[in-house]
């Protein structure tokens, strides 16, 4: 029996990854490229992160010889981070059985194993001899954590391919820039959450896609555009929005994990380097400041033929929309009041659904009308016609929004369903079932639901309604009972303006 060098007992479990195999051969590849990289960049720490239930990366800031040996071995993270609302408080009973959640292997706080995903390694250019990657987690009997959102929006992908289709997105995400007011932040200037912090505006706003505005604020969009750039990210426009520094950024379509992960990467992206130069950027739907306007984030979504090749939406007929195309769309109009809670899962998402605000408030589809829920871009024989759902805010958690989308648009094509008539004029007066009001709504309407149960399993989707539940109840408490429904609180800019 030979024994292992105590160093190589430093991370994780002795060689996890192979006893699993939990490495494809292209992940194989990539840790041999990220391997040489961070000895030829001279790389010293690398951010192994972990995305969480509300889109946020958790992260541990590893040394190279343990990064090298989290390739075989994972590293250990710990489980708590499932246990937390978006105010970082503890919403199940964790020390019960289960972890509150009914799922054995999370009884008692356990630590579970992070795999990093070496196909997402990037050398970030704002952090000094420093990369980065993503993991998924599993747990130490090499079992996937069922909670961990990457792997819910895996498991859509693989029965897209089942069917014979390739997902592709590309992202539209609008977020606001502040100029950062202080920076220190004193002991009374904490808290659970703590205040949100002081900001002015960098702009003057209220004149859309005006090129003035955008290039005063080019100081803090130059860097943030050389950065997205150099860690692969697919960067297509950036615009000037409505409110005062209100941006809006695309990127160009990308298939499989890649738009979420692209998600993930550019919030990341901008919050610090945003931070580093004396800004605040907040990916929150709508901030508690005068004068702004709500912030969407616009997912352009289609499927391509992964047999053929080429767009599947694209049509042979009259139609804006192939069959396939159709049908994937009447799937996601049939479950949107439920997938709510997946598109806009804070209080604060749901102040955006208004009239006349180019934000949806019904549940309705269009060819090239922004005020209708599902927008259809392209025309008969348009190898880029697509579908844009517009009922995202840009906190989503990509995985979530992205899963519950391909979920909803293949029982579509499953069931053969016909979506119902278009609207042709007005999307805000024409009748059609009203999308929630509030997030407690949405999440009484995902707990009755049982497609997204069966579609996503009941283990994520009872997990996000004990969450999300949680939230809400928080929010109704410590906001007051006479906070009017429809008009941003405190207690919404205190729990995500600096959160998201």
């Amino acid at each position: 029996m030979t024994s292992t060098p105590v160093q190589d007992l430093a991370v994780g479990k002795v060689d996890f990854i192979a006893e699993h195999g939990l490495f494809t051969d292209a992940m194989h590849a990539a840790a041999e490229r990220a391997a040489a990289l961070v000895s030829e960049q001279g790389i010293r720490t690398v951010r192994i992160g972990v995305v969480d239930q509300h889109g946020a990366v958790r992260c541990t800031f590893v040394s190279t010889h343990d990064f090298l040996l989290s390739l075989r071995n994972g590293i250990d993270f710990s489980g708590a981070i499932l246990s937390l609302d978006t105010a970082n408080k503890v919403f199940p009973p964790a020390f019960v059985e289960g972890g509150g959640f009914g799922i054995p292997e999370l009884t008692g706080f356990p630590d579970v194993v992070l795999v990093p995903d070496p196909t997402t390694f990037q050398i970030l250019p704002w952090a000094n001899q420093t990369a980065w990657m993503l993991s998924d987690a599993y747990f130490s009997n090499g079992k996937p954590v069922g909670l961990s959102t990457r792997q819910v929006l895996r498991r859509q992908l693989d029965a897209a391919r089942e069917l014979g289709f390739e997902y592709a997105a590309g992202l539209e995400v609008e977020f606001y820039i502040f100029y950062r007011e202080r920076t220190r932040i004193g002991i009374d200037q904490t808290g659970w959450p703590p205040l949100a912090p002081p900001v002015s505006v960098v702009a003057q706003g209220y004149q859309y896609l005006s090129e003035n505005r955008l290039a005063q604020i080019s100081e803090i969009l130059d860097p943030l555009r050389d950065h997205l750039e150099a860690v692969g990210l697919p960067l297509r426009t950036i615009e000037d929005e409505w409110g005062p520094g209100q941006t809006e950024i695309t990127f160009d379509p990308q298939v499989g994990l890649g738009p979420a992960d692209a998600m993930i990467l550019f919030r990341t992206a901008a919050k610090q380097i945003c931070h580093q130069l004396g800004y605040h950027a907040t990916f929150m739907c709508r901030p508690l400041l005068p004068n702004v306007s709500s912030s969407g984030w616009h997912l352009h979504e289609s499927l391509q033929d992964a047999k053929r090749g080429g767009n599947a939406f694209a049509s042979t007929d009259h139609e804006a929309l192939s069959l396939t195309g159709r049908q994937f769309a009447a799937g996601i109009l049939d479950h949107a009041i439920p997938m709510t809670v997946f598109s806009t899962p804070t209080v604060n998402g749901f102040k955006r659904f208004k009239p006349y605000s180019f934000a949806p408030n019904r549940v309705n589809w269009a060819v090239e009308n922004r005020g209708s829920m599902l927008r259809v871009q392209g025309q008969p024989g348009d190898q880029g016609s697509h579908l844009e759902n517009r009922l995202g805010e840009p906190a989503a958690n990509p995985y979530l929004y992205m899963a519950a989308n391909i979920a909803a648009g293949l029982d579509g094509i499953r069931r053969q369903l016909t979506p119902p008539p278009m609207v042709q004029a007005d999307p805000y007066s024409e009748a059609a079932p009203a999308l929630p009001a509030s997030l407690g709504e949405a999440v009484e309407a995902l707990d009755r639901d049982q497609f997204f149960r069966q579609a996503l399993g009941p283990e994520i989707v009872d997990y996000l309604v004990m969450l999300k539940r949680f939230e809400f109840n928080r929010y109704q408490t410590e906001a007051g009972a006479d906070a009017d429904p429809g008009e941003v609180t405190e207690w919404e800019q205190n729990e995500y303006f600096e959160f998201f």
